[in-house]
């Protein structure tokens, strides 16, 4: 898989130029160079069919296993969410966090509709303004990828329009970076990715 675009939301104090979040953000780009569709199969091939109609196109939720465990190879922990010293978050794990020298940096894969988008940015936003992170990334597909995959997946073209607000967050030391992805190339020769369900919602 590749990064197609690389969008910061949040930069603020000196962490964004510390070795931890330079380390981190180099993880995380080998750990997405490193998803691939079929898997095994070194580079992400995906089925050319729109996910518009029901039961056709890919899913999303297999896609970020490799990445997932390419980042456990790489010390992160997986589905974990960090203390938070006042207050609380109750959203969900993160797909993945790392202990750095400044504090936790947590990761998260977008598998679901645009609203969960929202709710994963909100997320770690939150936690960021509440000093449980002090760093963060979401993946998200590109406008290309999106097609191809479970329709309303989250993406950057829907999320690019709120970067203004996610940017006026009151935050003094941190970091939130968007990795937009994309596939490798197109083949029908490769299997559909398949498609698990959430509640009514085929993802």
């Amino acid at each position: 898989m590749k990064i197609v675009e690389t969008v910061d939301v949040i930069s603020r104090g000196n962490f964004p130029s510390s070795r931890d979040w330079r380390r981190a953000c180099r993880h995380v780009r080998t750990a997405i160079k490193a998803t691939d569709w079929p898997h095994g199969s070194g580079t992400f091939t995906i089925y050319p069919q729109s996910g518009k109609k029901r039961g056709e196109g890919n899913g999303v939720v297999p896609i970020r296993i490799p990445c997932l465990s390419k980042l456990r190879e790489l010390g992160w922990q997986l589905e974990q969410l960090p203390t938070i010293q006042n207050g609380a978050i109750e959203m969900g794990d993160l797909d993945a966090l790392f202990q750095s020298n400044y504090g936790f940096i947590g990761f998260e894969w977008e598998t679901g509709n645009i609203s969960s988008s929202h709710r994963a940015m909100n997320k770690l936003l939150l936690t960021l303004k509440l000093g449980g992170l002090v760093g963060g990334f979401l993946a998200v597909p590109s406008d290309k990828l999106k097609v191809y995959l479970t329709d309303r997946i989250g993406n950057i073209g829907e999320l690019r329009h709120y970067l203004p607000l996610w940017r006026d967050t009151v935050i003094a030391e941190g970091a939130l970076r968007i990795y937009v992805v994309e596939h490798d190339a197109l083949s029908f020769d490769v299997p559909r990715i398949p498609k698990g369900t959430d509640g009514r919602a085929l993802r």
